[in-house]
């Protein structure tokens, strides 16, 4: 397995990522036993780092990447997040990023990963009400404390991104990128590689839609989230089939699957980009590791940028009561 250097203090890690929130919610029906050894295998084929959230589940999803990590710890980085608030109304959706509030969060995240200290923490969305330099602070008092290693950020703008490099170095920045979103082109990429922080990518196959499995509404479990975004709806979802189908014939001549295709082309993007390959079964999980010894020629990527342009995509990548946590500027 290839490894790439994250952040200013150099932080090694695997090339892909381990999305773990998949296994305790959102995509449809759950299983333990698959997911824990879904996570084993990973390890096994050289992933380093699973990503984690105190959201999913919520709460589980660090229980469980608490299990599989037991008695390996320091073969492992993990990452996880705080900041995004739920309560027993599935659609409720708030962010708090007051100091306070990213202390608790940290211990309660510690206690369920059943580790003393967390590898890299995000601040899961940016909370508009408090200071960025306030939740950055409170954070890199939890550097000092030991409790957490290194700082990221998620969905986090340009100017939000400088401001929090100024108070404490920004080792990751984590957003959601690849052939359906590129948004990140737009500015983004360029604020991380002036300043040196990472990018860690997720959904790096377009929710699933380069997986190949996706082909209308009906092929999507009556819980997956993905039902409630737009993309994924009507009209939205026949144009996008359309990009899909563009990319598989690519992928046809290149010998590889598209998903396959799609990883490679994020992984092509720059060696300071770590995908996050979000998956619950070995089976695809296998499928996408293979993606790292995977290489584009010239050809192969001018042909896929006319494929998926910028701003082909079409429908928002969220629904709009969540749009309005994703900073842009």
């Amino acid at each position: 397995m290839e490894r790439r250097t994250l952040g200013p203090a150099g932080l090694s890690v695997s090339a892909l990522s381990l999305g773990c929130m998949g296994m305790s919610e959102f995509y449809g029906p759950t299983d333990e036993q698959e997911a824990l050894a879904t996570i084993d295998r990973a390890l096994e084929l050289g992933i380093t780092m699973l990503d984690t959230a105190d959201v999913y589940g919520p709460r589980t999803n660090e229980v469980l990447v608490g299990k599989a990590v037991k008695g390996r710890r320091d073969s492992v980085i993990i990452a996880t997040k705080f900041g995004i608030v739920r309560t027993d109304d599935p659609n409720y959706r708030a962010v708090n990023g007051r100091p306070e509030y990213v202390k608790a969060s940290c211990d309660g995240s510690l206690k369920r990963l059943g580790i003393d200290t967390i590898d890299l923490y995000y601040q899961h969305r940016v909370d508009s009400s408090t200071p960025i330099e306030e939740t950055v602070g409170a954070m890199s008092e939890l550097v000092a404390a030991g409790k957490i290693r290194y700082i990221g950020l998620s969905e986090a703008s340009p100017a939000t991104i400088r401001r929090a490099h100024a108070v404490h170095p920004i080792t990751a920045l984590q957003t959601e990128y690849s052939l359906f979103t590129r948004d990140p082109e737009g500015g983004l990429l360029a604020t991380c590689r002036e300043l040196g922080i990472g990018f860690v990518a997720y959904s790096p196959l377009g929710r699933g839609f380069l997986g190949g499995r996706i082909r209308s509404e009906s092929d999507l479990a009556h819980d997956d989230f993905r039902r409630n975004t737009p993309r994924f709806q009507g009209e939205h979802l026949e144009r996008n089939l359309a990009l899909v189908e563009r990319i598989e014939a690519i992928a046809a001549e290149k010998g590889c699957t598209a998903a396959q295709l799609g990883l490679a082309w994020v992984l092509a993007q720059g060696q300071d980009i770590v995908p996050i390959v979000g998956t619950k079964r070995r089976v695809y999980l296998e499928q996408n590791v293979a993606a790292v010894s995977l290489k584009l020629t010239e050809e192969d990527l001018r042909l896929l940028d006319e494929a998926a342009p910028p701003g082909a995509v079409s429908g928002d990548r969220y629904p709009t009561r969540v749009m309005h946590m994703i900073q842009s500027s």
